[in-house]
């Protein structure tokens, strides 16, 4: 498969999120509250906001999950 017709492919795929909407998934489960979420057709990334709604997973928001995560597991694992 040429670059063409990857992109040509990865463009009808966001077309058909555009239509349709997002089959988002969950992929990791970052506390009880935040999740991490991918769609399963075009692989947008979103994850969870303060007020419970979903946005867009950006490098930052990956970095703020990782340590909450880590925070999380230290506290309610820990010995």
């Amino acid at each position: 498969m040429n670059t063409f017709t990857q992109k040509e492919f990865a463009f009808s795929r966001k077309i058909l999120c555009s239509f349709f909407g997002h089959k988002m998934i969950t992929t990791r489960n970052v506390t009880n509250h935040f999740k991490e979420y991918k769609c399963s057709s075009c692989g947008l990334e979103m994850t969870n906001d303060i007020h419970g709604q979903t946005i867009y997973l950006t490098q930052e928001l990956k970095d703020i999950n990782e340590i909450l995560n880590r925070l999380y597991i230290k506290r309610n694992y820990s010995i």
